[in-house]
């Protein structure tokens, strides 16, 4: 696995890196998780979630963004992804560029999430050009909606949506959207 296309940024506590294959062990063991799958479309298997880190470095290099690989500058371990990435379903709000993140179960509550997407917006608004960025989760996923609405990213009730790849019915198939364009970005206190 290479990361050549991936630039490397560090925050306080936080290297976001290109993927490594060291990284893949401890990644199929977070997505097998049931306390992270429960608002995504499931748990994944060790060869599923090869094929997600695989599809990620795939972006870098032909879209030249995506999810970095997160490590704790302190002990050099990983714990998660953070990143930009381009959704691949039609919504009234795409073509679109997301960012989100997934955090090992023992690395929230600490700001991390945060830290990394404020790093990760930078890049977007500054390095990409983009001039807006949006991000999505369930009602029900409240921490992922408090690190949005940290990030200065805002929610309008009517761009709420019903994700394509629930079916009607589906517990997860309601979406909230928040959004933030880059001269938001630009003028919030930080």
């Amino acid at each position: 696995m290479t990361a050549d296309p991936i630039p490397e940024i560090r925050t306080t506590r936080l290297l976001l890196r290109g993927w490594r294959d060291e990284d893949l062990a401890p990644f199929a063991a977070m997505n097998a998780d049931p306390t992270i799958a429960r608002f995504l479309s499931g748990a994944l298997t060790r060869d599923e979630s090869d094929a997600f880190v695989a599809s990620i470095v795939e972006s870098w290099a032909t879209q030249g963004f995506g999810q970095w690989a997160l490590e704790r500058l302190e002990t050099a371990a990983f714990v998660g992804f953070t990143g930009l990435s381009a959704p691949s379903f039609e919504a009234h709000f795409t073509p679109a560029v997301e960012i989100g993140w997934r955090l090992a179960a023992e690395a929230w509550g600490h700001g991390l999430a945060t830290e990394a997407a404020e790093a990760a917006l930078a890049f977007g608004f500054e390095s990409v050009g983009l001039d807006e960025i949006v991000s999505f989760t369930v009602p029900a996923n409240v921490r992922s909606r408090a690190v949005m609405e940290r990030l200065g990213m805002t929610h309008d009730p009517a761009d709420d949506f019903d994700h394509p790849r629930f079916p009607d019915g589906h517990r997860l198939r309601r979406h909230v959207l928040y959004r933030l364009d880059r001269e938001a970005w630009r003028s919030r206190d930080r």
